[in-house]
């Protein structure tokens, strides 16, 4: 079996059990990748090649052993700069954190790197993950492996720039309001924002809050529930996490016959989406139905949802970062500390009512999902935007007045407490990647997982590669 950076996750650990090639050359394979690639998308930070090395090594000690090894032995892997790695640093693209190496892992990484994986480093985020564009003032700015003059979203940009480039062949992110979701549908890749509890967060300020959730990137379907099988699972300090979710049967694409699939470009007008968005959106209905499906036009009513995510944010980030914001207003990003302020400026009254509506609405979705099985709708109402900005200034005519304003598409369906999945669905006309969003029943996660793959077989779009990024390559090499 022959292996490059692109192939897939499975076929790298099938060589490594086969032997076809060893942990130390599999590393090396993709260290040679990162030094050709990486100062053009500016993916992975705070490597440690030198411990990788080492780690590699000690893998392939226990390959040539015969000792029982776990199901991500040998394969390199990254994680989000927001997510404590022992002995790594955890800067969290912020200037006040440059010194801060944990010396324990938490619970994401303590579980990828107990399946064996080798870590090489981490992979960029905006400053305390505050945005879905990756640029910080220590690290700078993560760009797109399709164009990197655009922006790769985030907050797990480095994560979705790293996989679209071939620097890593699995990656953990984090979503609030697209986290997972947005930096996958620009950079060709697959991202889950799982039912909240599927993924337990530790250690977690809130464990009782719905709208962050840790989950699996990857290039592809079967390479992203490979990684979900490793996170998931209960944990005892989480009281709201779930049990291993029940093997769904393998759908295949014949298995869309007869599915209940509702489309909606913009949730019933909540949100402008721009017309190259859309008009890849407006594609999925004959994608599904030709497969067999029952599509018809409709969405739940969630008008008050984008209310209920700012409430419920701006009060998750004064838990998170109020003293930080206290202490050193001056060292975080203008939006950032707006964020944090915002809390400052609700009552308990406002939370209560925020946290009403949000029960209400995840009625609402559970009601609309006995009447339908998947809900496919846009990821992102605007194509990868220049990297210079913070956000795009407007979107299809109506203009942005904040960071959350491009990203209500992906933020509304956090407030329904669904799991939802990012998947390639087209290019622009200028080759700019657009994915779509598919949303099923709070916890049918891997029933949710087969119908992208079934979609994914439907519309191969995420094999298409970055051949600006393969030109610079073979210039280095």
């Amino acid at each position: 079996m022959t292996i490059d950076h692109y192939s897939t996750a499975r076929e790298m650990l099938a060589a490594l059990r086969s032997k076809d090639i060893s942990a130390r050359e599999l590393l090396h394979l993709h260290t040679d990748r990162i030094t050709q690639v990486n100062p053009t998308v500016n993916a992975l930070v705070s490597l440690d090649l030198d411990r990788a090395h080492a780690t590699a090594a000690a893998a392939d000690a226990q390959t040539a052993a015969g000792t029982p090894v776990g199901p991500l032995h040998g394969l390199p892997f990254a994680f989000k700069d927001t997510h404590d790695v022992a002995g790594f640093p955890t800067v969290a693209g912020s200037s006040l954190l440059v010194d801060n190496v944990p010396e324990t892992s938490e619970l994401i990484a303590e579980r990828v790197i107990a399946a064996g994986a080798v870590t090489i480093g981490k992979t960029n985020v905006p400053e305390f993950a505050a945005g879905s564009h990756t640029f910080n003032p220590v690290f700078g700015t993560t760009t797109n492996p399709y164009d990197p003059t655009k922006s790769a979203g985030g907050s797990s940009g480095g994560a979705a720039a790293a996989l679209g480039a071939g620097l890593v062949p699995l990656a953990d992110g984090s979503d609030m309001g697209g986290s997972l979701r947005n930096p996958a549908s620009f950079c060709n890749v697959v991202g889950l924002r799982p039912t909240p509890g599927r993924v337990p967060c530790w250690p977690n300020s809130a464990p009782w809050d719905s709208l962050v959730t840790q989950g699996p990137m990857a290039r592809n379907v079967d390479d992203l529930e490979l990684l979900l099988s490793v996170i998931s699972g209960p944990d005892a300090r989480i009281r709201s996490s779930l049990s291993a979710d029940a093997v769904a049967p393998r759908l295949g694409v014949a298995g869309l016959q007869g599915l209940r699939v509702a489309v909606s470009a913009d949730l019933n007008g909540i949100f402008p989406v721009d017309a190259p968005v859309r008009e890849i959106h407006d594609r999925q209905s004959s994608i599904f139905a030709a497969a067999g499906a029952v599509v018809a036009e409709d969405a739940p009513s969630i008008p008050d949802a984008e209310w209920v995510f700012r409430t419920l944010r701006a009060w998750r980030f004064k838990i998170d970062l109020g003293d930080r914001a206290d202490a050193t207003p001056e060292l975080l990003k203008p939006s950032l500390l707006d964020n944090i302020r915002q809390a400052d400026r609700l009552s308990a009254d406002d939370v209560a009512k925020a946290m009403v509506a949000q029960a209400e609405i995840q009625q609402r979705a559970v009601e609309f999902f006995t009447h339908h099985d998947i809900l496919v709708m846009p990821v992102s109402q605007v194509l990868p935007f220049d990297a210079e900005l913070e956000y795009p200034a407007a979107v299809d005519g109506r203009r942005c007045d904040d960071y959350l304003d491009w990203m209500t598409s992906a933020l509304t369906v956090t407030v329904l407490g669904c799991p939802a999945i990012s998947v390639p669905a087209g290019f622009s006309a200028d080759g700019l990647p657009v994915g779509v969003q598919i949303v099923a029943a709070p916890g049918n996660d891997l029933f949710l997982l087969d119908v992208a793959r079934a979609y994914e077989q439907l519309n191969p779009v995420g094999a298409t590669r970055p051949h600006l990024l393969q030109r610079a390559a073979a210039s280095t090499s």
